[in-house]
C-alpha cells in the first residue's frame, strides 16, 4: 500500500509538471506519450513521459515498476541529464528497496536540476528528518510548503512528528519564527492526538495560546475522548485564561463568556433544532422547533460523587416551555443520571446525585418532541449550581 501510495503521488505530479523542449512533442508527450513516440521515438522526453505513464499503471494496478521501465527511465537520463524525473523514479527506487541513502542522493540530484520539485522536497524532507538532521529536513518541509497544492497542510505532518522530540523544539520555535503560516497547522496536526499537549504547550508561542487558538476545541476533545478530564480542563483554563473560584462547578452560569470554547463552556446550538444564543442582561434565549429531540445547550462538568441542587430560572415566560428539560449525564453514557422539566427547575430547583464512577458529566438542556411538532421558547436568567448535604 505505501509502495503503491508514494509511486501514484510521484508519477501524478510529475506527468503534470512535464515541461518538453522540442515544439515537435510538446504537444503530445506529456498526455499520450504513444503519439509522441511515432513522431520522435527515443526522444529522451517521450521516454520520460512512456515511463511515467508505465509506473502510474503499476502502481495502479498494485505491481512492481517493470525493469524495462526502470531501464526506460535510466536511458533518458543519460540522454536528458538536465531532467529531474529519472533521479526522482531512481531515489524511489532506491527508498523503497531500504537504500535510504542512495535515494537521498537521486533526491538531491533531481532537486539541483528542477528546484521546484515538489516530490524532490516531500521525500528529502521525510529523509532528513527521518535521519535526524532538524536544519536540512526543516528547511526541506518549508519548501514543500511554499510548492505544493496543499501549502502549509502538506508540510504540517513532519514538523509535528518531528516535534515528539525535545531536543528539536529550539529548531521548530526558529522555523515557527521564519515562516508564521506553518505553526496553525502544526499545532493542529499535534493537536489531534491528546498525548502531544505538552508538546503543542512547549512550542506554541504567545500568539498561538488564546480562547480563539484553532487547534485548542480539537486538542480538548482529544483529551476529553481518552478521559483525561482534569487535564483538559486545566489546559482550557490556562490557555482561554479563565479564572474560576474554588467550589464554581459550572462556568459562565450568568450567560456573559461567548469567548471561552466548550467544552467546558456552553456549547450552544443553531441548527435545524432551534436556536439558543446569549441575550444581553445575563440571558440565555432558547427557541426550540419542536420537530426533533436534541440538545440545545450544554457543558461539561467534573463534579464530585455526592448531591447537588441547580436552580435555573426562567426570567421571562415563553410558549411550551414543559418542552424543554435539563438532563445531566456521565461522559459516554446514553442513559441519564437524572432530568427534570425547565419549568419544574424553575419552580423548586433540581436536586440530583453523581455517583462515584463518574468522573466527568453533560449537563443539557434537551428540546422534546411529539407527534405534532409545538415550537418551545423560553428565556433563562442565571444558573446556580451547589453541592449539598444528603437529605437537604
Amino acid at each position: 500500500m505505501i509502495v503503491s501510495r508514494l509511486l501514484i503521488v510521484v508519477s501524478a505530479v510529475l506527468i503534470a509538471a512535464q515541461v518538453i523542449r522540442n515544439s515537435a512533442v510538446a504537444g503530445y508527450a506529456d498526455l499520450h506519450p504513444e503519439w509522441a513516440a511515432r513522431v520522435w521515438a527515443g526522444h529522451p522526453q517521450v521516454d520520460i513521459s512512456e515511463g511515467m505513464v508505465g509506473i502510474a499503471r503499476s502502481a495502479g494496478h498494485r505491481q512492481p515498476v517493470a525493469a524495462a521501465t526502470l531501464a526506460l527511465m535510466d536511458d533518458a537520463a543519460i540522454k536528458s541529464p538536465l531532467s529531474s524525473e529519472p533521479f526522482l523514479v531512481r531515489g524511489v527506487e532506491a527508498s523503497l528497496s531500504g537504500d535510504q541513502l542512495t535515494g537521498a542522493r537521486a533526491f538531491i540530484q533531481a532537486q539541483r536540476r528542477e528546484p521546484r520539485s515538489t516530490p524532490a522536497a516531500y521525500f528529502l524532507a521525510d529523509y532528513y528528518l527521518r535521519a535526524g538532521k532538524p536544519h536540512q529536513g526543516l528547511r526541506q518541509a518549508t519548501l514543500l510548503a511554499r510548492l505544493s497544492p496543499g501549502g502549509v497542510a502538506t508540510a504540517a505532518p513532519y514538523v509535528a512528528a518531528y516535534a515528539q522530540n525535545p531536543s528539536n523544539w529550539r529548531e521548530i520555535r526558529a522555523l515557527f519564527r521564519s515562516d508564521k503560516s506553518i505553526q496553525d497547522n502544526v499545532l493542529m496536526a499535534l493537536a489531534r492526538d491528546g498525548k502531544n499537549a505538552g508538546v503543542i504547550l512547549a512550542i506554541a508561542d504567545r500568539s498561538h495560546r488564546s480562547a480563539t487558538s484553532p487547534w485548542l476545541p480539537t486538542l480538548l476533545q482529544s483529551l476529553v475522548r481518552n478521559g483525561d478530564f482534569g487535564r483538559a480542563r486545566v489546559i482550557w483554563a490556562s490557555v482561554a485564561r479563565v479564572n474560576t473560584s474554588p467550589g464554581t462547578w459550572l462556568y459562565d452560569a450568568t450567560f456573559s463568556d461567548p469567548a471561552a470554547p466548550p467544552p467546558f463552556n456552553w456549547q450552544l446550538t443553531s441548527s435545524h433544532l432551534g436556536i439558543a444564543e446569549r441575550q444581553p442582561n445575563h440571558r440565555l434565549r432558547v427557541l426550540y422547533y419542536g420537530a426533533d429531540d436534541g440538545v440545545l445547550a450544554s457543558q461539561l462538568l467534573l463534579l464530585r460523587p455526592g448531591t447537588y441542587r441547580l436552580r435555573a430560572a426562567v426570567a421571562s415566560g415563553g410558549i411550551h416551555p414543559e418542552k424543554l428539560s435539563w438532563l445531566l449525564r456521565c461522559n459516554k453514557s446514553s442513559n441519564p443520571l437524572s432530568s427534570i422539566p425547565l419549568d419544574a427547575a424553575a419552580q423548586r430547583g433540581w436536586t440530583f446525585k453523581v455517583p462515584a464512577n463518574c468522573h466527568a458529566q453533560w449537563l443539557e438542556l434537551w428540546g422534546r418532541s411529539e407527534d405534532v411538532p409545538q415550537q418551545a421558547e423560553a428565556t433563562l436568567g442565571g444558573l446556580q449550581l451547589k453541592q449539598v448535604a444528603e437529605g437537604d
